[in-house]
């Protein structure tokens, strides 16, 4: 790492006009170094020794002053300026992730703020000051700048709006524009909720006016942000979740498809095109609540001719697997946290009688809610939940939550 630190100072020095290739040399003084332009023979030195954060820097002879002596302090990685609490792989100077609606949010003074990225797959929404700035679309390896702000504090929250479950984002941190700095991560919020699901839950197509969406439209219009758990965690004032994979169910795909692998498979993943990968939950992802939406592919189209199921086996099998999953989030989340069974359609009926066995068995804080889809339009992509579904689903779910005993 000090090497790594040098080296950046070697940038550094050839920047204040060194002729020639530049590279520093250190002179140890103890627990501070002097740092040395090659080329230039000159110093590193605060310019007036001004004690200032963002003081300019400049090339002085040494003199042997304090304010040519530097202390090398081992640079803190992305997660120690944002708060996040997505699924996140933390590779130090990067962290590295694929569930949507991964969101990053951060502090800065300035005039601007850049987000370092490398994704050639999900498209994010910018926002600073809570208003959306910027919409990238899979911006690829760049640095994308907000300039011409107001030379105050600002917060920066970046959001992952789509799914891109085949591929791996990147994420380099934020970086405050000439004469401001990152200042402190804000801090994590105090309720935490997590959302599991398929399509219906990532906020597929929610975009969109029209069912009727090619691939491409499909993932400019999927928006999670807007999704209806992003807009219920909102309104809880909550940190989020959404675990959600397109076309995956409990134990059977839409239309039968990729019957090697089921939502189950992904579950424990950050990075879900990686297999085998599992999450290390940093020991701060302690949800109050868990939001189970999971069915819909399971059962809306008809078993095809070659498949291992009949309508029964389906169902019995459905069941099963809800259960053990249900018991896989009560060990791994504890005896406090709330479980939230969505039934809606046609699995309605055998959520119910999941959680009726799980109540049964002493569960209370596994509760059932029944999606009311009074009202809604589904003009999202292939009869997608529309933005304004999402909102009215949000509004129901949010009212259903704030009368379980949560302590919220």
């Amino acid at each position: 790492m000090l090497t790594a630190v040098i080296a950046l100072l070697a940038t550094l020095l050839t920047g204040l006009g060194a002729a020639g290739t530049a590279q520093a040399a250190t002179v140890d003084t103890g627990a501070w170094y002097v740092l040395v332009n090659r080329a230039s023979g000159k110093a590193l030195e605060v310019d007036n020794a001004s004690p200032v954060d963002g003081a300019k820097v400049v090339q002085f002879t040494d003199w042997g002053g304090t304010d040519q002596q530097w202390q090398l302090v081992r640079a803190a990685g992305v997660l120690a300026q944002v708060h996040t609490a997505g699924r996140v792989k933390d590779a130090g100077n990067t962290v590295r992730y694929s569930w949507p609606g991964v969101y990053f949010e951060g502090r800065f003074s300035g005039t601007g703020v850049g987000i370092v990225l490398n994704d050639s797959a999900a498209d994010y929404d910018v926002q600073v000051d809570g208003s959306t700035v910027a919409t990238l679309v899979t911006p690829g390896n760049t640095t994308y700048w907000v300039n011409g702000l107001q030379n105050r504090d600002h917060t920066v929250r970046l959001v992952k709006r789509n799914d891109t479950p085949g591929s791996t984002s990147t994420f380099g941190g934020f970086v405050a524009a000439s004469g401001g700095a990152v200042l402190s991560k804000p801090a994590a919020r105090s309720r935490q909720i997590e959302f599991i699901g398929d399509s219906l839950t990532v906020g597929y197509g929610n975009l969109s006016t029209s069912r009727t969406c090619t691939g491409d439209q499909t993932r400019r219009r999927t928006n999670t942000d807007v999704s209806y758990g992003a807009l219920t965690a909102r309104q809880f004032n909550a940190d989020y979740q959404i675990n959600g994979y397109s076309g995956l169910g409990m134990v059977r795909n839409y239309n039968g498809g990729s019957p090697d692998v089921t939502y189950r498979t992904y579950y424990d993943r950050a990075l879900q095109n990686v297999s085998g990968d599992v999450w290390q939950n940093p020991g701060t992802w302690r949800p109050q609540v868990v939001v189970v939406n999971l069915g819909t592919n399971d059962f809306s189209t008809a078993v095809n001719p070659g498949e291992p199921w009949t309508p029964d086996s389906l169902a019995a099998a459905y069941r099963t697997a809800y259960t053990d999953f249900l018991q896989k989030l009560r060990t791994r989340y504890g005896a406090d946290t709330t479980i939230v069974a969505v039934a809606a359609g046609s699995y309605a009926g055998h959520v119910q009688q999941v959680v009726r066995a799980r109540n049964d068995a002493g569960d209370s804080l596994v509760r059932q809610w029944a999606l009311d889809d009074s009202g809604l339009d589904f003009l999202g992509c292939d009869w997608h939940y529309s933005a304004h579904d999402d909102r009215l689903i949000a509004d129901r779910l949010t009212s259903f939550i704030s009368g379980l005993p949560t302590g919220w």
